[in-house]
């Protein structure tokens, strides 16, 4: 039986600085996701909408490689966040399937873009 595969080419993130905001409630702060980060997983989500096989249940190794879209200085690890949010319910059914996560950082490319490899352990 073949093992699942998947290679997405994805538009590059906002960061997850600008994606998730953290709101007093009394006591205690709720954390929200932003106007731009429902904005990029929307874009997601109607990215990846016509293609109903990639959703799978197994164990996972996901590699992320960001192309970013200029010379500035960035923390890669500050991209991870939003994507695997929003490749939830798409890709896999929860995040919590990866055992595996790789990021690294390649070309800088005008634009900017990730290439995500999902694979079935």
């Amino acid at each position: 039986m073949r093992k699942y595969k998947e290679t997405l080419d994805l538009p590059f993130p906002p960061s997850v600085n600008a994606c998730y905001r953290a709101i007093p409630r009394g006591k205690i702060c709720a954390v929200i996701i932003s106007k731009d980060g429902r904005a990029y997983k929307d874009r997601i989500k109607t990215l990846l909408s016509d293609n109903s096989k990639l959703l799978t249940d197994k164990r996972l190794m996901v590699s992320i490689r960001l192309f970013m879209p200029d010379k500035r200085r960035r923390d890669i690890d500050n991209y991870n966040k939003i994507l695997l949010d929003s490749l939830t319910g798409i890709v896999w059914e929860d995040d919590s399937q990866i055992d595996i996560l790789t990021i690294g950082r390649d070309e800088v490319i005008k634009g900017g873009k990730v290439i995500i490899t999902v694979r079935e352990l």
